[in-house]
Formats: C-alpha cells, sequence, structure tokens
C-alpha cells in the first residue's frame, strides 16, 4: 500500500499494481472503510482498478489528519468479510441490428454468432473501475476467445445501452458518446441517471451478469434502437 498527494485537497492510495479480483477486493473493502473513518470530511472517493482517489473537505482537515486515518483504516482492513460482492444481472438483446459488430467478431473468431453471445453471456464479470463518463463500468474479463481489440477507427456516435468488448474487458454505454468497442448488443437499463438513488446499477466491486433477451422483451423494458 501507498498513499500519495493528489492536490491540495486529495490523496491517491494504490493498493497493487495489477487488476485482479483479489486487488479489487481491497480496493473494495478500503472504499467502505475509508468511506467510513473520514466520514462528513469525505467529498468524494474514486475507486478504480487498483486505487482510490481520496477528495476530502480542505476546510475541515487536513492532509497530515486524511493520511494517518486513511493508514489505520486501511491497516485494519478484514478483505475477507468485505469482499462478498452484490450480483448484478443486465438483459441484453443480442442481435446485427443492436450490435454492430456481432457478426463480424463471430467471423473473426470463426464462431457462430450464437456461440459469441453463449460465452458472452455465460461469463461472471467483475466492475473494476467506473470511468470514461458517469456509469461506465469497466468489466472483466471478457472470454479469451472473444476477446477483440478495439476499432482502428472509433465510431463517432455509439448509442447509450450498447454493450460491447475491448480486449478482455466488456462494458455497456451508459449514454450516446464516440467509442472504439466492439459493439455486440443493445442493454434497455440506464446505466446512470443523475435523478434516481442510487445514480448508477452498478457500483465498483460488484458482480455482473448479462442476460439474453428477445428483441420483444427488450422492447418492454424500455430499450431503444438507434
Amino acid at each position: 500500500m501507498t498513499l500519495h498527494s493528489a492536490g491540495e485537497n486529495a490523496l491517491i492510495l494504490y493498493l497493487g499494481d495489477e487488476t485482479s479480483p483479489a486487488v479489487s477486493a481491497r480496493v473494495q473493502a478500503a472504499t467502505v472503510a475509508i468511506e467510513q473513518i473520514l466520514a462528513e470530511d469525505l467529498l468524494d472517493l474514486v475507486p478504480s482498478y487498483a486505487s482510490i482517489l481520496i477528495i476530502f473537505d480542505a476546510l475541515r482537515t487536513d492532509h497530515m489528519s486524511v493520511h494517518r486515518r486513511v493508514h489505520k483504516a486501511v491497516d485494519a482492513l478484514k478483505v475477507e468479510a468485505s469482499t462478498e460482492a452484490r450480483s448484478v444481472v443486465l438483459p441484453v438483446y443480442y442481435a446485427p441490428e443492436a450490435g454492430a459488430d456481432l457478426e463480424t467478431l463471430a467471423s473473426r473468431t470463426k464462431m457462430s454468432v450464437e456461440d459469441v453471445i453463449d460465452l458472452h453471456s455465460g461469463t461472471e464479470y467483475r466492475v473494476y473501475a467506473i470511468g470514461f463518463a458517469p456509469g461506465f463500468a469497466y468489466l472483466g474479463e471478457v472470454d479469451e476467445r472473444i476477446a477483440a481489440p478495439r476499432l482502428a477507427t472509433p465510431r463517432q456516435r455509439v448509442p447509450r445501452g450498447a454493450v460491447a468488448i475491448a480486449d478482455r474487458q466488456t462494458a455497456v454505454y451508459p449514454a450516446v458518446s464516440p467509442g472504439g468497442w466492439n459493439l455486440i448488443g443493445l442493454c434497455p437499463v440506464r446505466m446512470f441517471d443523475p435523478e434516481a438513488n442510487p445514480t448508477m446499477p452498478v457500483a465498483v466491486g460488484d458482480s455482473i451478469r448479462f442476460e439474453a433477451v428477445s428483441r420483444a422483451r427488450f422492447f418492454e423494458l424500455g430499450g431503444e434502437l438507434a
């Protein structure tokens, strides 16, 4: 564990140097512990693959106090008792009309479209980080048989809800945006809603599974085709 200054009212805590479920579990447990020990002195916590950005209220506390309390919280961690992941199921309509790269990915991997869908929906993923845009959860790891590099030329417009693969990561685009990931389907669940509580249906450390749904069910759940 290392802790460094990241600004006048921020510290960054590093809990490992690799992407793995074990490191992610430490990040998840440390996030909870830090939130508890800093309480009202805390403005925001941003967990990632192996680190946590800690933003505190400089009018209430200072670097030295936060540094000391964060060390105390992390040193006392019982990760084994804090790593039970919340399970979230996200429906996906997998089809060429919903995922522009689905057939190309199947052809590249010498599999049928159905095999690609089965492999993607048959894997349980961990939320390693949330970034790029609010609600954009980086999930891993994709079965190596359907792992795919980013597109050579990113699209200018990826629809909201697009389910995509890049290398051994997968994600759901929370809003219309540019993007270079391989699109394989659409999810009707809103990944970020500023009016909702919570604003996102997933959090770092959660366990995610995708469930294939029919075209009709996709529309029943509020899905829209771009």
